[in-house]
């Protein structure tokens, strides 16, 4: 293993040595600068690292990095940005003043090499001072991150002794004891986690044995900001394998420590949470559905029988620009919360919104907090709607009952980044669920029930559906008015265009003229009703007027 520095990283460090150089002859100033971190071991594995964190040996970061910038403009000529001070925040773990900065494009972190001092009970350093390179890496959460590349001799140095071997064999584990790791910092239980799922490395038992201590667990529960925890999960649900993030959060049950809503914040839910092996089974559906070339093996031998493959179309948003993955595993991990409420201002919300907002502090990003409670809500009326198709109950012709299934609001709004064809994949991932007992799943139920959403892919499919489930009404609302000669807009309008729409779903080669006759029809046959009352917030009518205008 080896490191290959790009010609701008090549160019950093010569930079780096020379300002040491500089500053040791103009001012007496002498220091060193390393690498460290996750830079290190990227490059190590062959891959791209675009930030850079430079640990310094007995110097603070911000006038290191002061003198950096100003080295690179009076005497190299390069642009360099502003330094920008970022204070440290020992009640969130974060110890180090940090100085950030770019040049030649690259984003830099300057921090000090530290040592750190604990009061027993606490994990918060009662000492942070400078340190040795070794002092530094004993400190850091796992050995593959402890390592530096020393800019000077532009060698890689492995002061724990483990972290390059535990890097070839695929291995994590703490510099030092894990309970002692974990107790100076719990949020690094969910950082072993992270990069076991993300390199698909195996943790040491006695990181698993820690991880899993009722010490630890309440710690990373009550004492780490739950900013800090959604911002982790957040990383595992976007990397290489959530699926093994859910996994190891279930083995080595921590499920509670991580979706956890604060007591102090007073909010009630309708009822407790079902297992958090329902977490791991809709995950482990999911990807089966998503990789049926990759089979898997859970940490708790939870088993997954070979199931039919679904229809493309159901698969189809997971490889396009807005790959919903990230928020369909978020949304699998919270499938233990997905019957319960809490109620907000009088009104009864789903028990997911809470723990992502107020849990996690997950907002719109990804479409977290607007996209899984509506996963939920479509999952619900996906499942109905497809036994009442599955038993012929349609109030209206079947181009036009399955068009309007799929525009319903929860099933398909861009807006909230809510695609019909996700919900259907996730309403079916649901519902194995649901017939997934403690021991096995229940093969030919789930066959039965992959069959019925194929076959309604299939008929989407056929009817060329896809393209008219964000069709504009062919008429507006200004052009009903008129058509209908009504005194003025009300209520009654969205009603009106929910039924357009419909009639366009139901005659696809329709003209705007041929629609015009027929609601001119339609109210000589008095179907419609163009009565002005006061709109009612909240209503059937708003609701039909918003779906009608997408």
């Amino acid at each position: 293993m080896e490191i290959r520095l790009t010609k701008r990283e090549d160019e950093l460090c010569s930079l780096l040595d020379q300002c040491t150089r500089h500053l040791k002859e103009n001012e007496g100033i002498e220091t060193s600068c390393r690498i460290a971190g996750g830079w290190v071991r990227d490059k190590l594995l062959g891959s791209q690292c675009n930030d850079i964190d430079i640990a310094l040996e007995n110097m603070m970061g911000v006038p290191f990095a002061e003198r950096f910038v100003d080295y690179c403009r009076t005497v190299k000529d390069l642009a360099a940005k502003n330094v920008a001070k970022i204070e440290s925040n020992p009640d969130q773990s974060k110890h180090l003043e940090t100085a950030r900065t770019t040049v030649l494009g690259i984003e830099l972190d300057f921090v000090n090499l530290r040592s750190e001092e604990y009061a027993e009970n606490s994990r918060i350093p009662t000492q942070v001072a400078f340190g040795t390179p070794l002092q530094d890496a004993i400190r850091r959460d796992i050995t593959i991150n402890a390592l530096f590349y020393n800019v000077h001799s532009r060698e890689v140095e492995d002061h724990t002794g483990k972290g390059l071997d535990d890097l070839r064999d695929g291995i994590v584990r703490t510099p030092l004891a894990p309970r002692e790791t974990f107790m100076d910092d719990p949020l690094r239980v969910l950082r072993c986690i992270r990069f076991a799922s993300r390199f698909g490395f195996s943790m040491v038992p006695e990181l698993q044995e820690a991880a899993k201590d009722s010490a630890i667990q309440e710690a990373l529960r009550l004492k780490i900001s739950r900013e800090r925890v959604g911002e982790e999960l957040d990383k595992m649900m976007g990397g290489r394998n959530p699926l093994l993030a859910v996994d190891l959060i279930n083995s080595l049950s921590l499920y509670t420590s991580v979706f956890n809503i604060h007591e102090g914040l007073g909010i009630k839910l309708s009822g407790s949470p079902s297992s958090p092996q329902n977490a791991l089974k809709a995950a482990l559906i999911l990807h089966a559905f998503a990789n049926p070339a990759r089979p898997v093996t859970t940490l708790s031998g939870l088993p997954l029988p070979s199931l039919p493959a679904v229809h493309p179309l159901l698969l189809s948003e997971l490889s396009t620009q807005n790959n919903p993955s990230r928020r369909l595993y978020l949304a699998a991990a919270l499938t233990p919360y997905r019957d319960l409420t809490y109620a907000q201002k009088g009104k009864e919300r789903p028990a997911v919104e809470a723990v992502i907002r107020e849990g996690l502090k997950l907002g719109a990003q990804h479409h977290y907090l607007d996209g899984i409670p509506a996963l939920f809500s479509a999952s619900q009326l996906l499942r109905k709607g497809i036994a009442d198709y599955e038993d012929g109950n349609m109030d209206k012709p079947e181009r036009a009952w399955i068009g309007t299934l799929l525009r319903e609001k929860s099933v398909h709004n861009p807006v909230t980044g809510s695609m019909w064809s996700t919900s259907l994949l996730f309403s079916l991932v649901q519902e194995l669920v649901s017939i997934w007992p403690d021991d096995a799943l229940d093969t030919e139920a789930a066959t039965k029930r992959i069959g019925a959403y194929n076959k309604l892919a299939t008929r989407i499919e056929e009817l060329d559906l896809p393209s008219a489930v964000d069709a504009k009404s062919i008429l507006d609302g200004r052009e009903v008015v008129k058509i209908l000669e009504a005194p003025s807009a009300g209520p009654w309008t969205g009603q009106v265009l929910a039924r357009v729409i419909e009639w366009q779903l139901e005659h696809p080669q329709g003209t705007k003229e041929e629609c015009e006759t027929w609601l001119r029809g339609e109210q000589a046959a008095g179907n419609i009703n163009i009565s002005v009352g006061k709109r009612v917030k909240g209503g059937d009518a708003d609701a039909k007027a918003k779906k009608a205008k997408r």
